[in-house]
């Protein structure tokens, strides 16, 4: 692998992942049209700002370069958005993926890493959750995520196009050294949400539920640094050089965290006090979710090395205090 080209590449995760590319050496050229990333996130290659919707432009991209492979992190990611807008969500998600696909094909392109979710599980059955566990999405979002999870398996079968589907549970943390962080735009994360708290960004924190079945009885969720995403991202990129077949991949730390061990997590590690506002449980929201992740540790070779909550939470807070503008100690 020479020149990747990283749709997306100037948000959250997609910029961790052309730094890590600049670090491995690689050639990086991003596509991104900058409506959910930044100009000043993306610390290498080169980028080239456009929307995946503009077939002609995609088209000059990959015809003037060879591209040994495509990662794909340009989705919208906002469940509840995906319920009240789906057509907004199918259209991005779905079409523009497919047109990206389709360009691919067209250029001779052969290797795609694609950004799924644990939302293509819908509500578990079982915890934790493994590759084996029904994908019966419920809600829009995660409706499309499996929908290209499809497309892809077809489009092996058809024109050979191998790809990896690396399904994420819950996204956290930055860059270990604060050049990197999380920027959405609004905020949904709950670390960044509860850290924005403390900084005094935001006056509370909602904590959605206190009487689910769970040791403290707030939801449970597995917490995955981005840092470790990105190098299961590498690893995928290594499997398909190396003749990989088609696969989709869980990717998490195999423990689970309550939202009131976030929040207490985050008390300790920026010896503030954190508001919290008592909310009601949110429609959807399952107690637990959990991966299991042994397929991509026995199958891509891939270990999270930032799989403490502590660690999660000082390297996120670390970039909020650089973000906002404040001193971190």
């Amino acid at each position: 692998m020479q020149h990747i080209l990283v749709v997306g590449g100037a948000g959250y995760i997609g910029s961790h992942m052309v730094w890590l590319l600049g670090q491995r050496g690689i050639q990086v050229t991003t596509f991104d049209n900058l409506s959910g990333g930044h100009r000043d996130a993306v610390l290498h290659g080169e980028l080239v700002v456009g929307d995946m919707a503009d077939r002609a432009l995609l088209d000059r991209v990959l015809s003037s370069r060879h591209f040994d492979a495509v990662m794909h992190f340009a989705s919208y990611i906002q469940v509840g958005e995906s319920v009240t807008d789906p057509a907004k969500y199918y259209l991005n998600n779905v079409a523009n993926t497919i047109g990206l696909l389709n360009a691919m094909r067209d250029h001779g392109v052969a290797r795609f890493v694609f950004s799924s979710t644990a939302a293509v599980f819908g509500e578990p059955q079982y915890s934790p959750i493994d590759e084996r566990h029904p994908r019966q999405p419920i809600n829009p979002y995660g409706r499309t995520k499996w929908m290209v999870e499809q497309a892809l398996a077809d489009y092996d079968r058809a024109y050979g196009l191998k790809s990896v589907s690396l399904r994420y549970f819950n996204a956290a943390g930055a860059h270990p050294q604060g050049l990197l962080g999380e920027r959405h735009e609004p905020e949904t994360h709950l670390v960044p949400l509860v850290l924005q708290a403390a900084a005094g960004r935001r006056p509370h924190v909602t904590v959605f539920g206190r009487d689910y079945d769970t040791p403290d009885g707030t939801c449970v969720r597995d917490y995955i640094h981005v840092m470790d995403l990105a190098q299961a991202h590498w690893k995928a990129l290594d499997y398909l050089a190396r003749g990989g077949s088609t696969s989709a991949f869980n990717l998490g730390n195999g423990d689970g965290y309550s939202v009131q061990q976030v929040v207490d997590t985050a008390m300790a590690v920026t010896g503030r006090s954190i508001a919290v506002q008592e909310g009601p449980r949110r429609a959807g929201d399952p107690a637990r979710l959990v991966a299991d992740a042994s397929l991509a540790r026995n199958v891509l070779g891939w270990e999270p090395q930032y799989a403490d909550l502590t660690t999660i939470v000082r390297h996120a807070w670390q970039w909020e205090c650089r973000h906002a503008g404040g001193t971190w100690a």
